[in-house]
């Protein structure tokens, strides 16, 4: 059975992914202020090795924790629900315009868009 990365493409389709979603997410107007002070090649990177190992081309993850990556976006900028669905929507609307097929968009949508992965990033 192969890989949620794998079905994706693996390492080239996610920096695709990944730089394609960032230029979505930074002309958002609900969410590209969150941005605003961000190295964005670094963030860029940092994506990319996160999205790696969250669809199984990785065996572990090296950077921090979700709640605490996001801590002072959630104290100290109001990161919301509101936020975090924009983030989503960036994502899905990337991965359509990749030609993803929607099975793959689906699995996609269950790991990042739970609800535990919801309450970690929003700090909850």
């Amino acid at each position: 059975m192969s890989t949620l990365y794998e079905k994706l493409g693996g390492k080239a389709a996610v920096d695709l992914a990944v730089d394609k979603f960032y230029e979505k997410v930074l002309a958002d107007e609900r969410v590209k202020h969150f941005f605003a002070n961000t190295d964005m090649q670094k963030q860029r990177q940092h994506q990319k090795s996160f999205m790696t190992y969250a669809f199984g081309g990785a065996e572990n993850w090296q950077g921090r924790s979700m709640r605490e990556a996001h801590k002072q976006l959630a104290d100290e900028m109001g990161l919301s629900d509101i936020h975090f669905d924009a983030i989503a929507e960036n994502l899905v609307a990337t991965l359509v315009e990749l030609d993803i097929p929607q099975e793959s968009i689906d699995e996609v949508v269950q790991i990042v868009g739970s609800v535990e992965h919801r309450n970690e990033v929003l700090n909850r």
